[in-house]
């Protein structure tokens, strides 16, 4: 079934307000076109589940569209805080849960698989443990011992950007690979972004790439350069000047607002906001090609 729709129209029928609503992706694949829209659309108290926040996130607090963050890591990778999320955390505006990389995976794989909770071993993260009451211990019913457990993480909506898919959503995803498949499976409504459609037959050609099947997903929006700031592998690189950039921007709540003005609410959509960005910046973000050896799935 033909899936294709677009990013305004997927976010339109699919994010309520009050949903819990993971942005997938780690380091790449952050897909910042779909969280500009909910931006946008004015979407209010969501509880937004991600294992690194990211700007992403900071960027959607900022608009006012949470009451909650669900985390493993917060900070602006490679530059220093999250000033948004944290001034409203410290302020008491913001709810939190913050787990282990590890904590948040094993919540995923517990929603992914239809179980109510997910054992772990000891996650040396004593404080986190103390700190966060959904961390609990049971007793191994087989070696009598105990384990630390996390609740299944069941997300209202799961948003996923990939390389590439069918217009059925079939999505392959290549390069650094993070919690995609699980928050996919997890989820009650699949939204995907791609980099761009592709006929099923190249689907087909590589299956082993296939990360996200066709029959969870709800809606296939091709959005080109997704995740800018972020990168998608092969490609456009990461914008590292603008995570700089955010540091700044993100210390003064006026120049937060004017930010989001022109870049969010100024723009109709992600290729508006690329063009926008203009041509320096685009060959700045250029990568040069490095293919992949090809393979043989030859047969008798």
């Amino acid at each position: 079934m033909n899936k294709i729709t677009s990013l305004s129209e997927a976010v339109r029928q699919l994010v309520h307000d009050g949903d819990l609503i993971y942005a997938a992706g780690f380091t790449h694949l952050i897909p910042f076109a779909a969280g500009h829209e909910i931006i946008r659309q004015g979407r209010k108290n969501l509880t937004l589940a991600r294992a690194t926040p990211d700007l992403i996130y900071d960027q959607m607090v900022a608009a006012g569209c949470a009451k909650k963050v669900v985390f493993s890591y917060m900070g602006n990778p490679g530059v220093g805080s999250l000033r948004i999320v944290r001034a409203e955390l410290e302020a008491g505006r913001l709810e939190w849960e913050e787990y282990s990389h590890f904590g948040m995976i094993s919540r995923l794989q517990a929603g992914a698989a239809g179980l109510p909770f997910m054992p772990m071993n000891p996650t040396a993260a004593v404080d986190l443990e103390l700190a966060n009451p959904q961390y609990r211990t049971i007793i191994d019913p087989y070696s009598g011992g105990e384990v630390v457990v996390v609740p299944a993480l069941k997300p209202d909506v799961a948003i996923v950007h990939v390389q590439r898919c069918d217009s059925q959503g079939n999505a392959q995803i290549w390069g650094i690979i993070g919690e995609q498949k699980e928050a996919a499976f997890a989820a009650e409504r699949v939204i995907l972004t791609t980099e761009e459609i592709v006929p099923e037959e190249v689907i087909r050609a590589d299956p082993n790439r296939t990360l996200i099947p066709g029959f969870i997903v709800d809606a296939v929006c091709e959005v080109p350069y997704c995740s800018h700031p972020s990168y998608t592998q092969g490609y456009y690189d990461r914008d590292n000047a603008f995570y700089l950039e955010w540091d700044k921007i993100s210390q003064d709540r006026q120049a937060v607002q004017a930010w989001l003005d022109e870049w969010v609410y100024g723009v109709r959509g992600r290729a508006e906001y690329w063009e926008k960005l203009g041509h320096e910046a685009h060959k700045r973000l250029q990568v040069k090609p490095r293919l992949s050896q090809p393979i043989n799935y030859g047969s008798y």
